[in-house]
């Protein structure tokens, strides 16, 4: 597979841009070429004139499994952050918040696993619509560090959000509703025409007007701190990586990316012990 076709854009309404995630076989994990190639098209769509939203999904069974844990290393990142310690959730939470400050308004159509860095993506976006069914959680806090980006205190509130980060346990597209962090769900044969109906009625605000109401909102959000607190859990995940317990485990996932984390959901009897188990974080 070539780097072009890792990520396919269409035009599927008038001034909807649409940028699909195409590495279905591995539950489209997210390599340093697939974001590399996600942020091109994301920039190429902020820049056309004739571009009013941008709506972003995944092709196959799902969203996004998260980073590739089994990746190429020797892919260049997608952003420069720094080159000492932290640089990995730097470059990762820096990356996702350039889009927010994007002109262009971005809708997350979410379905099957969006998990991890799945929902780093998702957080990128500024109105998110998922399937009923869909499957959305941080597993690696079980056994790797707190997330690169530590949304879900944002997103949950506090005691829902301590719960997500304590466990990792995923919550389906209906309960993501009803803790935030989706607009609404539908019924997976639905989801598509439910997210470029909406995609449609923002298209119908003029450009400019879509810019300053986007950043009047995430404004609002900066005033209370949301860039400085997701900033500061970088510095936690990097601490992460040097515990004791982390660097135990780094040797199973050296030994092996799928038996590493068979095991370490065995416990939980979720995600990867289920017969359509993820591929990526």
């Amino acid at each position: 597979m070539t780097d072009k076709e890792l990520v396919l854009t269409d035009d599927p309404r008038p001034r909807v841009r649409r940028i699909t995630l195409n590495r279905p076989e591995k539950r489209n994990a997210m390599s340093n070429d697939l974001r590399n190639r996600l942020f091109d098209a994301l920039r190429d769509a902020d820049l056309d004139d004739d571009v009013s939203v941008i709506v972003i999904r995944g092709a196959g069974k799902c969203w996004s499994a998260g980073y590739d844990l089994a990746q190429d290393h020797s892919q260049p990142l997608s952003r420069h952050s720094n080159r000492r310690n932290g640089h990995w959730p730097r470059h990762l939470v820096d990356g996702w918040i350039d889009v927010w400050d994007y002109d262009t308004p971005v809708i997350g159509q979410v379905h099957g696993y969006c998990l991890a860095g799945g929902t780093e993506l998702a957080m990128a976006c500024d109105l998110v619509y998922v399937a009923d069914d869909a499957v959305i959680g941080y597993p690696p806090v079980r056994d790797i560090s707190p997330p690169d980006m530590c949304w879900q205190p944002w997103i949950y509130g506090l005691r829902r959000g301590m719960e997500a980060v304590l466990t990792g346990d995923s919550v389906s597209g209906k309960e993501a509703v009803e803790l935030g962090f989706a607009n609404r769900s539908f019924p997976l044969d639905e989801l598509e025409d439910g997210v470029l109906a909406v995609a449609e009625r923002v298209a119908k605000v003029p450009p400019d007007i879509l810019a300053l109401n986007k950043r009047s909102v995430h404004r609002a959000m900066d005033i209370m701190g949301i860039r400085t607190s997701l900033r500061v859990t970088t510095d936690s995940q990097t601490i992460g990586g040097m515990l004791p317990s982390v660097q135990e485990r780094k040797q199973a996932f050296r030994a092996g990316v799928t038996s590493a984390l068979q095991d370490r959901d065995a416990a939980f009897g979720d995600y990867r012990t289920k017969d359509d188990a993820p591929n990526g974080s």
